[in-house]
Formats: structure tokens, sequence, C-alpha cells
């Protein structure tokens, strides 16, 4: 997973997916776009993040079924060093 704050923006990018290209984008929050390929999520952007990540980001892990903590770590690494690159690897939770 990689992500971007774009400080001049204001805004998030994660990408979910290295190398696929999206070819329609769903609106799934005002703060929250999400680009699809063939229906699946690519790339998150979330406008505004000083206004808040929690909303947004839930109403995108909830529709698409996404492991809504990642999606945090990675807003939140891309928040710690704006205007760069930020890649985090992150596993699969292990079964009990």
């Amino acid at each position: 997973m990689r992500a971007d704050y774009d400080s001049s923006a204001n805004a998030i990018s994660i990408v979910i997916a290295e190398g696929a290209h999206a070819d329609q984008s769903d609106e799934v929050h005002a703060r929250a776009i999400v680009a699809l390929a063939e229906g699946r999520p690519v790339e998150v952007q979330v406008l505004y993040p000083d206004m808040g990540l929690t909303e947004p980001l839930l109403a995108v892990a909830e529709r698409y079924e996404l492991d809504r903590e990642a999606l945090q770590a990675a807003a939140q690494s891309a928040l710690a060093a704006p205007d760069r690159v930020v890649v985090l690897e992150v596993a699969a939770r292990a079964s009990a």
C-alpha cells in the first residue's frame, strides 16, 4: 500500500493496487473518492484530511470491505510525512 499527502491540495491518496488503471470512480463520502478498475478499488482519495479521517475512511471500508485499520494507518503515515510517498506493508490478521 502506498500513500501520499499533498499538502498544497490538502488531500491524501492511498494506492491499494499498484499498476492498476482506474476506469471509473465512486464518491463514497463527501470527502472520499474511490478509484475503481473493473469494479475493484485501486485507490482512495481523502479530501481535507484536516477535517478528520475516521468518517470518510469508515465509509470506504464498509462499502468495499477493506481493512479500515490499514487505511487509517496509511493515511496517518502520509500525514506524518507530507509531500512524500510512504509505503506500508500490512499483513493479514493472524487467525485465532
